[in-house]
């Protein structure tokens, strides 16, 4: 590479570097800031985070596993005054996507609202009940 030496700067090239009067020099943060990566599509990563969580598909239940639930919900009717421990597993509908998830709670029954088909329990847990899949009463061992 054959460079030849232009002498059109030899007169500003041992100059001081200029100090604005007006302005304070920038950090070397600020300054390094400039050349930071950028998000060029806000979102797009929450979005594939989304898009890749799994939801589950509720569990339609047959008319047998149904009247067994009925038959456990009227015998926790009877008991209510007991205050019966029972855990349920129901499902809850997820709030963004078809689908949910399975949980379950533990918890004493505290009403069961036959009007609007929802368990409310002691700590104010609200369990709809066509969303249970399955109700295991707890028993004190001593």
């Amino acid at each position: 590479m054959n460079m030849k030496y232009d002498h059109q700067y030899d007169d500003i090239i041992n100059m001081e570097h200029h100090k604005s009067k007006n302005h304070p020099p920038m950090s070397l943060y600020a300054r390094s800031a400039q050349f930071a990566p950028f998000a060029a599509l806000v979102g797009y990563e929450e979005a594939v985070k989304e898009t890749a969580r799994e939801v589950s598909k509720k569990i339609e239940l047959d008319d047998e596993s149904k009247s067994v639930l009925d038959a456990k919900i009227q015998i926790l009717l009877e008991q209510i005054k007991e205050k019966p421990k029972v855990t349920f597993t129901y499902f809850i509908p997820d709030q963004v996507k078809v689908g949910g998830s399975y949980t379950k709670v533990t918890g004493i029954i505290k009403k069961i609202d036959e009007y609007n088909q929802i368990i409310i329990l002691e700590d104010e847990t609200e369990i709809p009940i066509d969303d249970v899949l399955d109700i295991a009463e707890i028993k004190d061992e001593l």
